[in-house]
């Protein structure tokens, strides 16, 4: 069971002193978080991609290439990379460089992002998001298992001969999951190659994300990539805590009203109760994550977002603490116990590395 945060690069002012950081400090910011993390012994740092403000990361595998030289075992991951508005060739070589670079601690989220105008500003239609999606992955997904492709295509020039350079590591691409909030065809889709579900179950009521995971894992098994409970799962979440619960609620509710993402709508108490949002002592966020198993199964991936609305470096790194130090610890013990065994650990690039299948001898072709 794979533990770890993922930011969106949300500047937001922080509404209880009127103050903003600038794009400079946010970024230096989400830097120094990863670094929390692999401190603080979590596995995994994913970053958003978005080309709008409020939000700041536009380029990941920038920010992920820098912090991989200052970690040794973080794994670096995107919480969306725009498989609808960035060109496949791009990503496939962008991709493997970064795993060059980080020794294999990389891999990608697809998804369609949160923002209906990012398209026409990469020359897309929205009306085509979902067609997109499965082609441009299509074309991503042989551009790292063969050499030399010859493509065509509706949403691209074709490609003929072409090779994406560098190869990825080893011959292994990068571990793909495929990030959904609503869409059954993205769940289909994950199905269909083996790839990682990643359901960012954070604003909606579980028995939506019970439907898609249920349906991603019934079709993981259709397709024959194994039984339903050893498809590869992901989960989203949001925490903040305090020692005493009153104080974690007392010091959030204004962030969380005024939050970009959620302010001015449900209250906390009703978003606490419908969505996995903990707000409260560590045992409280302890005790809410492991009810997950009950509705979503055995899984590989958890993720919390807790950098977000404006609150202040100071205060995530604090809560990064009380994450690595009380809740991961518990969690990993309580996840490991009555684990079937048939369930997969979350693939890492050595994982991948050692059951990739062996060449075919050239004579035997």
């Amino acid at each position: 069971m794979q533990f770890g945060i993922f930011t969106v690069g949300d500047v937001t002012t922080d509404p209880t002193n009127g103050t903003t950081p600038t794009e400079y400090e946010r970024i230096k910011a989400m830097v120094r978080i990863a670094l929390k993390a692999e401190e603080v012994g979590l596995d995994v740092f994913a970053t958003g991609e978005h080309h709008n403000p409020p939000f700041v990361p536009s380029s990941p595998t920038t920010m992920l290439g820098y912090i991989a030289a200052r970690t040794e075992r973080l794994i670096l991951s995107t919480s969306t990379t725009l498989i609808t508005t960035n060109d496949p060739v791009k990503i496939a070589e962008d991709f493997a460089m970064l795993q060059h670079l980080a020794d294999g601690r990389v891999d990608v989220m697809m998804g369609r992002g949160n923002t209906g105008p990012v398209y026409p500003w990469f020359g897309q239609d929205i009306r085509q998001g979902i067609p997109l999606a499965i082609e441009n992955y299509a074309l991503l997904h042989e551009l790292w298992r063969k050499d030399v492709v010859d493509w065509k295509g509706r949403f691209r020039t074709p490609l003929q001969g072409f090779t994406s350079t560098p190869r990825p590591l080893d011959g292994v691409p990068p571990f793909v999951w495929h990030g959904s909030i609503r869409s059954p065809e993205i769940a289909e889709q994950a199905a269909y190659y083996g790839d990682g579900f990643f359901a960012n179950n954070i604003f909606w009521p579980k028995e939506h994300y019970m439907r898609l995971i249920g349906l991603y894992r019934e079709r993981y098994a259709h397709y024959g990539h194994g039984t339903p409970e050893q498809a590869i799962v992901g989960l989203g979440g949001q925490v903040f805590m305090r020692k005493n619960s009153q104080d974690a609620v007392r010091e959030f509710r204004p962030y969380f009203d005024n939050a970009p993402v959620y302010g001015h709508g449900p209250s906390l108490e009703d978003f606490t109760e419908q969505t996995p949002l903990t707000v409260g002592s560590p045992q409280q966020v302890i005790d809410k994550t492991l009810t997950f198993r009950e509705y979503f199964g055995d899984y590989q991936r958890q993720l919390f977002l807790m950098d977000h609305a404006g609150l202040p470096l100071k205060t995530v790194l604090e809560q990064l603490d009380i994450l690595g130090e009380e809740v991961v610890p518990v969690l990993r013990k309580e996840f490991a116990k009555n684990r079937p065994a048939e369930v997969p650990d979350a693939p890492t690039h050595e994982s991948l590395l050692a059951n990739k299948p062996d060449e075919v001898p050239v004579e035997a072709r």
